[in-house]
């Protein structure tokens, strides 16, 4: 590999907030890291807490074929023997073959948040590090704040570098702590370091002025071979570089590895399996792997696009794992119409006036408030039964809601009775459920179940509502939107009125005989 990409989603990445992993949370992820092809899985600081310790002790039962599993943990405490040392103690006991040693660069925080002298400071890097690789351990040293510390204090900090290199550091990891650093002093500062240093060297950024990724980037240009960061760039206040941005742009853009090849393809899954177990929304407009990344809603971009992708696309989405959309909205074009069409595989005429009508009409739904663009399932019922490639799978008679509510009670119930036709037959059933809609959701169901039993596999995920003309008081119209998902798939739907009740109605039942059209297409 000519960078080595070093992952701390479990350890710095956990500092973030709103995150908090499991040990089982962990081991999944550590997993899809070494699947991904990382060079190194940071798994914890096993002097903290049980639950770290008890990772490292698991991990070793994977059997990881890409990635060397790291321990964190600090120099020796001042005024201790690095023996006496319960967080060195740890690490040793956490049976990992690297350990990450973190020590101070920055003489401010050596006399203001270690209270202890320069000299000590020194000391406890040199003494810890000598240890640990005494013991035969790869010894990776994390210099915190270094590039303050070097701004401050060039000398003290190069001293440090220098301390560490002849303990026997394998690795000198320039850290930007604070996510302060502009990207002309880090090229600067690494340049100048690499003349004083022969140890290899890293770059740890933090994205507190929002450079981490393009530090990281121009540390690399200037001599790093190892970047250190999270996926998603989860971490600790703004976070660190988010190494799903600095994987392809390592590969695609500077031309260097750092994955297995072929592995970069996985890159927008990992993100994506990493959010899901952080339990964190995915960022729809993230560089190469957000959903949104290569998403095209002007009219001008996707009539270019279908000449030439690279015409609005700077690498093609499939290299990251990832994969085009066009939009479809009342600021479409033609172009986005015949595009998603072809998408369909919908026999469409550029020119004929039916198509054009469409868009038109298409345009003047988004005005009264639909959004196509957030609903693709909607809009894929929308478009084949223009061309007559679709009809429902089944029609309503007759659909009735009873609120009630006694003295006494706390809360409403809901009942919804429904007349359906099903090809030749009619069915007529009732369901109560947990509000008007809920009950909607389910009569319905209960309806279908017998001649649709498919129906079973799918659920709704979020059911989202927006009040559109919020001056209309309580007759404001609203616009529904519902997320539903199958065991492979994941969709959304979208329904508007004044009247609630109606907009769920029409997203509901697009979610289901969109999830019926798949099973009749076999998709």
């Amino acid at each position: 590999m000519d960078v080595l990409i070093y992952d701390t989603t479990l350890r710095d990445g956990a500092q973030g907030e709103g995150i908090s992993f499991s040990l089982d949370d962990k081991i999944k992820i550590a997993q899809k890291l070494d699947y991904l092809g990382v060079s190194y899985i940071e798994g914890g600081w096993p002097g903290s807490n049980p639950k770290d310790l008890e990772f490292f002790k698991q991990v070793q039962l994977l059997g990881l074929k890409n990635a060397r599993v790291a321990a964190f943990g600090s120099t020796r405490k001042p005024g201790i023997t690095v023996k006496q040392d319960s967080n060195v103690k740890a690490l040793l006991e956490s049976g990992a073959g690297t350990i990450t040693i973190v020590g101070k660069t920055w003489d401010f925080h050596v006399l203001r948040a270690l209270e202890t002298t320069l000299e000590e400071n020194l000391n406890m890097i040199r003494e810890t590090i000598s240890y640990l690789k005494d013991k035969g351990l790869e010894v990776i040293f994390d210099a915190e704040h270094f590039f303050d510390g070097f701004k401050n204090n060039p000398d003290y900090a190069l001293q440090v570098l220098q301390t560490a290199a002849v303990a026997g550091a394998d690795w000198l990891i320039l850290c930007d702590t604070n996510g302060g650093s502009m990207s002309w002093e880090i090229g600067t500062i690494v340049q100048e370091v690499r003349s004083q240093v022969q140890t290899p060297l890293g770059i740890h950024a933090h994205n507190d002025s929002g450079c981490a990724v393009s530090n990281s980037l121009v540390a690399v240009k200037h001599g790093c071979r190892q970047v250190q960061g999270t996926i998603n760039g989860y971490g600790e206040r703004c976070g660190n570089s988010d190494i799903c941005s600095v994987i392809p742009n390592l590969e695609l853009k500077m031309g260097l590895s750092c994955l297995p090849p072929g592995n970069l393809k996985y890159l927008s899954e990992v993100s994506h399996y990493v959010s899901e177990i952080a339990n964190m929304p995915h960022y729809n407009n993230q560089p190469f792997v957000g959903h949104g990344a290569f998403a095209h809603k002007g009219g001008i971009h996707v009539s270019a696009l279908l000449k030439d992708s690279l015409t609005y696309e700077h690498i093609n989405p499939e290299e990251v794992g990832n994969h085009r959309r066009v939009l479809v909205s009342e600021l479409s074009g033609l172009s986005n119409l015949l595009y998603k069409a072809k998408e369909l595989n919908i026999d469409v005429n550029t020119y004929d006036a039916e198509t054009r009508r469409l868009m038109k009409q298409i345009k003047e739904l988004e005005n009264q408030g639909f959004q196509f663009e957030g609903a693709d399932a909607s809009l894929e019922l929308f478009l084949r039964k223009a061309f007559g490639q679709y009809e429902d799978f089944f029609q309503l008679k007759n659909l009735k809601i009873i609120l009630e509510k006694s003295e006494g009670e706390e809360e409403f119930s809901a009942e919804a009775m429904i007349k359906m036709q099903i090809g030749d037959n009619t069915v007529h059933t009732a369901a109560e459920g947990e509000g008007p809609v809920n009950a909607l959701d389910n009569s319905l169901r209960k309806a279908l179940n017998e001649v649709y039993p498919e129906i079973a596999e799918m659920h709704l995920s979020d059911y989202k509502v927006r009040v559109l003309n919020g001056n209309d008081g309580t007759a404001a119209k609203v616009r529904v939107l519902i997320d539903s998902a199958d065991q492979s798939d994941k969709w959304s739907t979208v329904g508007v009125s004044e009247n609630i009740i109606e907009a769920s109605w029409q997203a509901i039942v697009d979610s289901i005989n969109f999830h019926l059209l798949k099973k009749h297409l076999g998709k």
